[in-house]
């Protein structure tokens, strides 16, 4: 649990930096840490970040800095992080900083005694859309058949509704895990997630559906001037409505309204985009599947600047790269 005193003082930084990512939140510590994570926040004048903490045999643990640090001076954290690590007793500790790719030599400094070119954790490429200007130009950024599927569901009677029925939102996420063959979170899980994000604005669970009959729905995060889809469902029934494609224009509405100017669409296949524009008619597997509905909103491919690792028992660090590459991760 994270400390009381801790976690008011970060609130604060935070509040000072707006365009902080949405996984340095406490809130989205509490989360993790209500689902197998331990979470704490190291601070100094300069930077900060919460630390999220997995559990491994024999007491130990991973350590995990989720698109952080926040704020500057990253070497000045380095030395708090490497104490708290080592009284967990982390094997490594993974930072994901919330920077792009043609950043590393701007980050190599700071990142001075770890291992590059890590593993990530978070999908590495994803799509942002720009939600700049009029929802015209929105509509013109897209491709033809997008804006012709959110018409055409509109003229299907699709209706876009706020919700807080967790029971449906769990229903229609089971649906699509199990026809797109993808693990998804317990029903606690996204209940606890939109008590900790709604009540101050931050999350949203957007519901489609036709004549009182669900159909598709996603939640939606926003902090700052970004928005963020996390998730999203849609079940086998009246998909030649295009539900989801009016669902993800509401959601860009919804965010627009919040003030946000960048909508992320949250993972993509991380391959070069002609190779992406290639083959997305011909795979489907992982997240091929989405690609080719996601492409369509008119945003820009990016990819992430990736994840640096800081070993502190390399033989153990070598025996769960190992592991880890034996489960095919």
């Amino acid at each position: 649990m994270m400390d009381r005193t801790k976690k008011e003082k970060w609130d604060a930084y935070l509040d000072e930096h707006p365009d902080a990512h949405l996984l340095q939140t406490t809130a989205w510590g509490k989360l993790k840490a209500d689902f197998g994570w331990e979470a704490e926040i190291v601070q100094t004048d300069d930077c900060g970040a919460v630390v999220l903490f997995r559990k491994l045999p024999l007491g130990l643990r991973i350590a995990y800095i989720p698109k952080g640090p926040v704020g500057e001076n990253w070497q000045s954290l380095w030395p708090a992080v490497d104490q708290l690590c080592r009284q967990k007793r982390a094997v490594f500790l993974k930072v994901e900083p919330d920077a792009l790719e043609g950043e590393q030599q701007v980050l190599e400094a700071a990142f001075d005694g770890f291992t590059g070119g890590a593993k990530p954790i978070q999908p590495r490429q994803t799509i942002l859309v720009s939600l700049e200007g009029e929802e015209e130009d929105w509509m013109a950024r897209m491709k033809q058949k997008t804006r012709y599927n959110i018409r055409l569901a509109k003229r299907k009677d699709v209706q876009i509704t706020e919700t807080s029925d967790l029971d449906v939102f769990q229903s229609l996420m089971d649906a699509t895990g199990e026809r797109d063959g993808f693990g998804v979170h317990s029903q606690a899980y996204y209940q606890r997630a939109y008590d900790l994000f709604a009540p101050s604005g931050a999350c949203s669970i957007l519901l489609a559906s036709c004549e009182g009959t669900p159909l598709a729905a996603m939640m939606v995060f926003v902090r700052g001037k970004r928005a963020w889809y996390f998730y999203g469902a849609s079940n086998n029934q009246e998909r030649n409505r295009m539900p989801t494609y009016l669902l993800q224009w509401e959601a860009m509405r919804w965010a627009a309204a919040r003030g946000c100017t960048e909508y992320d669409l949250w993972g993509v296949p991380d391959a070069p985009e002609d190779e992406l524009e290639a083959n997305f008619t011909e795979r489907h597997d992982g997240l091929w599947g989405v690609y080719r509905f996601k492409r369509g909103f008119g945003g820009r491919l990016v990819r992430s600047a990736g994840a640096w690792d800081r070993v502190y028992h390399p033989m153990l660090y070598q025996l769960y790269l190992r592991y880890m590459k034996g489960r095919g991760g």
